[in-house]
């Protein structure tokens, strides 16, 4: 039996933004819809806490339940970079959030480098989150007012991922299951609700057949040794609206 729980509604939407997968040697590809680490990291920005804070960053990690939709699919499109961050132009120009300069270290610092790296240009992303206990501080209204005025400036998956809008959504909302909240968020969008393909985190969805599309994804960081390490599992559906709803 569902139970209502309280949602923060997220607009994720920029010319470019970046959902890492996993990576094959130089080449970064992005998925349709965030992770649990990088929406841990975006709220942890936004908050304030810095990397070295890794147990408060796991512990926020831990509580995020995530059902998501591609509300606009946009393209993939391919970056393909090579640059040698050894040339004497390139050295201490990086810039940092914290207003220092950025130095690069290790391998990555000398010789020519080629990569590529995979973005989603021109989508638009609604993700309903809700945190599991909800008790403890942050709470989504703390979440939401960082949203909205963060410590520190934003980006959706890569530095030049800059947001196209504000990402907190409209008030936070009570909602009897995640698919209830993503139709409140498309209606907020003034965005058709069938049809749209959404991912929700397993956890969410316990009264569901076990027909539905599922994965395992490994994408909860372990904030201590800076690696990926934990997964969860999401079901894939297709959103239909509600009965007498919104069509």
């Amino acid at each position: 039996m569902s139970r209502a729980r309280d949602y923060l509604l997220l607009r994720l939407e920029a010319p470019l933004m970046a959902f890492g997968g996993p990576k094959v040697d130089a080449i970064g590809p992005t998925r349709d819809f965030p992770g649990q680490s990088q929406l841990a990291g975006l709220l942890g920005s936004a908050l304030g806490y810095d990397h070295a804070e890794a147990e408060a960053l796991e512990v926020l990690q831990s509580r995020l339940r995530l059902a998501s939709l591609l509300a606009r699919s946009g393209e993939q499109l391919r970056d393909y970079q090579t640059v040698d961050l050894g040339l004497p132009h390139l050295s201490g120009t990086g810039w940092t959030t914290r207003g220092r300069l950025e130095a690069r270290a290790g391998a990555s610092s000398e010789g020519t480098h080629i990569r590529q790296r995979w973005y989603l240009a021109d989508a638009l992303v609604l993700v309903a989150l809700t945190l599991d206990p909800p008790e403890p501080e942050p709470s989504l209204q703390p979440l939401a007012e960082a949203l909205d005025h963060p410590a520190r400036p934003l980006f959706i998956g890569r530095k030049p991922c800059l947001p196209a809008a504000p990402i907190r959504l409209g008030a936070i909302l009570s909602a009897d299951t995640p698919e209830d909240a993503l139709r409140e968020g498309l209606c907020r969008l003034s965005i058709e609700i069938a049809g749209k393909t959404a991912e929700i985190d397993a956890r969410l969805l316990p009264d569901h057949p076990d027909s539905l599309e599922a994965e395992r994804l490994v994408d909860r960081r372990d904030w201590r040794n800076q690696m990926h390490t934990g997964s969860r599992l999401v079901h894939r559906l297709s959103l239909h609206a509600a009965a007498g709803g919104a069509p």
